[in-house]
This record gives C-alpha cells, structure tokens and sequence, in this order.
C-alpha cells in the first residue's frame, strides 16, 4: 500500500488542501484522498507534490507491505 506524508508537510510548509492543489494543479477533493490514502497519484502527480515540498520522492510516498492475516 501506497503510504504519505503530504498531510504532515503540508502542514509543515503553512498549505491548505487548496492551496497544495493550486501548485500541483489538483483538487482540494484530490489532496484530501491523497492524504487518507484512498487514491494514489500518478507518478506525474507525485513528483509534482515532491517538489513543491523540495523533497525528493521517495522522503515523501513509499511502499508498505499489506499484512495478510
């Protein structure tokens, strides 16, 4: 599973949802399932996001193996 730290560096840089979205031309709607976890972005998307906070991609978007019980 896709896992984010888009919510805590958005914080971190003062952004709202909509103010990220403008820089990465997205929705507030987009940002906000990006930051749950309920969509996961293109790789344009991503890269995108990872420059804006000045971060390369993998510091922000990483893999996490699912557990299966």
């Amino acid at each position: 599973m896709l896992q984010n730290r888009v919510r805590e560096l958005r914080a971190r840089f003062q952004l709202s949802q909509s103010d990220l979205g403008k820089k990465i031309d997205a929705t507030r709607q987009t940002v906000g399932m990006i930051e749950k976890g309920d969509y996961s972005p293109s790789v344009a998307l991503a890269l995108k996001i990872s420059m804006v906070f000045e971060l390369p991609l993998e510091e922000v978007f990483w893999l996490e193996e699912e557990k299966n019980d």
